[in-house]
Parts: C-alpha cells; structure tokens; sequence
C-alpha cells in the first residue's frame, strides 16, 4: 500500500485509479468514499477510462459526492468512448433508465451491443432482453436466444434462467423441456429461490427419466471464456 500511494501521489493514473478502489472497497485502508473519489477523480482526469468509469459510478450512486446522473453521463460516456467496457454497459443503462440523459432505448442498445461484443456479460443479457421486448430493436427471439446464451455459457445466472424460459416455451428455440430444466438448475446454484421454484415446478411435470438427464446435463457444464479472450 505504501508503494501504491507513493505512486499515486506521484501522479501515476493507474496507481490512483487503483488507490481509489481501495479506498472504495476498504482494502488495505479504511473506507472512505470521499477519499475514493478523490483519487478516481485524479485519475478521470488525467484520461484514465477505468478512473472515469468509477467516478461514474460514485456519482449515479452518490457515494463520496451527491447524486448525479448527469455528472455520471459526462464521465460513463468519456470512458466509453475510449473503449472502457464496464463504461459502455453502464451509459447503456442510463440512456435504458432515462437517468441523467433522456430515455432512448436505441441509444442504450447501441452501447450495450458495444459492451457486449467485448464479452461484457451483463450487457450480453441486456441485450437478450432489448431483443426480446423489442425495445430499441426489432423484437427477435432467436436473437435474444443468441445473447442470452452468450452471457449463460459465462455463468451469468439472470441470462442462464433467461435461457431456460426460452426453451421451455419455444420461443427462439425448439421447445425442449431437458433443455430448459438444466439452465433453470445452473441458474439456481445461485441460490436464487425463484429460479429453484420454477425449475422443481417443470421438475414436476417431466418424466424421472427427464429429469435425472436434464441434472446429468448440468452437472457436466462448464462455464466458458468470453469470445473476446
């Protein structure tokens, strides 16, 4: 930690984007917000895309600073356009929310694809879910089916449910009730209670034979690297 800081006060913008997250997550140090701004701000400035990124993010939280979505835009947008993946998933959700910009689901969709190009999984399931409510984009199942898979063969639990949903009800996919039982069993290693709810209720409608394949299934899975790697 003394080498940290000794960098950072140096001026070094990794050290002081990396100052910041300890101050922010208290590790090494005791937390301390403001002070985590501080550093991400040192760093924001100097054209750090992870800095921008997290000051962002302490502005739409307000941690460390008041609220402010805009102050969050301005900062998630200057880290996105460099490339900053976490950055573009983020402005995606603010033009989806309407915070600190006004609400353009085309817009959210265009950073979302961005992120989600790059492996970003929760862009990945966002994007299923743009394509399946049709909402920025045509409404296609088999393409919500294609981003929803991406992020659940990562072991994103919220798309591996997602997934399930479109096998059991054929939208996107055959129907396939085995199918749809394995990524509702993934998805509830999560501990999640609905996700366990609605895979015993489908449980309870297949065969044991079904079943006990369907949980074969999972056992084998293995969550795979994003594409980008």
């Amino acid at each position: 930690m003394r080498a940290l800081r000794k960098a950072a006060e140096q001026g070094d913008a990794g050290a002081e984007c990396k100052l910041g997250m300890a101050y922010a997550r208290g590790q090494g140090v005791t937390k301390d917000a403001v002070e985590a701004v501080t550093w991400f701000r040192k760093a924001a400035e100097q054209g750090c895309a992870d800095g921008q990124d997290f000051l962002g993010v302490m502005y739409d939280l307000g941690e460390g600073v008041p609220k402010d979505y805009a102050e969050a835009v301005k900062w998630f947008r200057k880290a996105a356009e460099q490339g900053c993946v976490s950055a573009q998933c983020n402005l995606g959700a603010m033009y989806a929310l309407g915070n600190g910009v006004p609400k353009d689901a085309a817009e959210a969709v265009r950073w979302f694809r961005k992120a989600a190009e790059q492996g970003d999984v929760g862009a990945q399931f966002n994007l299923g879910v743009k394509y399946s409510f049709g909402e920025g984009v045509p409404k296609d199942a088999a393409e919500a089916v294609r981003w929803f898979r991406e992020a659940a063969e990562q072991g994103y639990a919220s798309a591996q449910f997602n997934l399930g949903q479109k096998y059991r009800k054929g939208e996107g996919v055959p129907g396939n009730c085995i199918e749809a039982y394995k990524w509702f069993d993934l998805a509830a290693a999560s501990g999640d209670e609905i996700y366990r709810g609605v895979r015993d209720g489908l449980g309870r409608s297949m065969t044991p034979e079904a079943v006990a394949e369907a949980q074969s299934l999972s056992r084998a899975w293995r969550p795979k690297k994003p594409r980008n790697e």
